[in-house]
């Protein structure tokens, strides 16, 4: 049985547990962690997580009473911090910070990545949006959760039909996707006009997958053919930036993407778009390991139809 991130955070007042089965992100991707979830977390809650991240060897060595002194919190925002992160509880975090601090002694800390100037070079715009796209590439394979991504995937597999919903960058993203699923022989669909994927929405029942695709967890026109395609029984699944945005209210399995880092010259819909086509890669590839009998010789089917149109032209 899996759990979606509407289950994760439905019960108000408690501490948010990681989802069961997931697995709690390795050390060094804790400061990637932190980055994608912190806008998600309330300001206690965050200053706990930038201490953590910034300081790893100085908080491990302190006991939870400690870091709740140090942050200026209490012992309950220090546990509530750990499990919003992935961690059981704190002595979990605290092993991991532990073993970030030994990696960061030994030189493997990531490479912090500077905004780009009006007046950068053209070879230091090249080096700054390569270090971007690496580090958003880390941060979403660190929050990606691979109990909700093999869910996705088996949802995906047996599908009848499947939607995916975007607007502008994101429905580029979609539209990747959709090719490789057709190439493989499966029903797939990314209607661009806003008013076209509420009436496809319609259509969805139970056996059938929606995907949304928004960054924000916000975007109305993408929402909307989500919601219509859960009430009508069809499984959703969510693929944003913010696993606590709007979006996650209509989403059986929430898909988590890099928190994009947005400046004058890279609004947050082009430096996004890194993270959500690896998330579509993981899902393509894990429909096509799972129908391989299907899929490879519809993959081989198209490389020849191609093939043969080249020839031919």
């Amino acid at each position: 049985m899996s759990y979606s991130v509407k289950e994760t955070f439905s019960a108000p007042g408690r501490s948010p547990l990681p989802p069961r089965g997931a697995v709690p992100p390795a050390p060094g991707a804790l400061a990637a962690k932190v980055r994608t979830v912190g806008p998600s977390m309330t300001r206690s809650m965050q200053r706990v997580a930038e201490a953590v991240a910034g300081d790893p060897a100085g908080c491990a060595a302190l006991t939870v009473t400690g870091l709740a002194e140090r942050t200026g919190t209490s012992e309950a925002t220090v546990v509530r911090t750990a499990r919003l992160l992935g961690y059981p509880g704190y002595r979990d975090l605290r092993l991991a910070l532990a073993a970030a601090a030994a990696q960061q002694e030994a030189g493997r800390a990531p490479a912090v990545t500077a905004d780009i100037a009006v007046d950068d070079p053209i070879a230091d715009v090249v080096v700054k949006l390569a270090r971007d796209e690496q580090e958003a590439l880390a941060d979403t394979a660190a929050a990606l959760d691979p109990v909700q991504l093999e869910a996705a995937v088996a949802a995906m597999t047996g599908a009848r039909r499947i939607d995916v919903y975007g607007i502008g960058a994101s429905n580029l993203v979609g539209q990747d996707l959709v090719q490789k699923l057709l190439r493989i022989g499966a029903l797939a669909h990314a209607p661009a006009d806003p008013h076209l994927a509420v009436t496809n929405a319609v259509q969805l029942r139970a056996g059938d997958v929606a995907i949304a695709i928004t960054h924000s967890g916000r975007t109305a026109d993408v929402i909307e053919p989500l919601r219509v395609a859960f009430d009508h029984g069809a499984t959703t699944i969510a693929i944003t930036g913010r696993p606590d945005g709007p979006v996650a209210q209509y989403a059986d399995h929430v898909l988590t993407t890099s928190t994009a880092r947005e400046s004058e010259l890279r609004p947050a819909a082009m430096s996004s778009r890194t993270g959500q086509l690896l998330v579509v890669d993981c899902l393509f590839i894990g429909v096509a390991q799972r129908s391989y009998e299907r899929a490879a010789p519809a993959l081989a089917a198209s490389y020849e139809a191609l093939a043969h149109r080249h020839s031919a032209t």
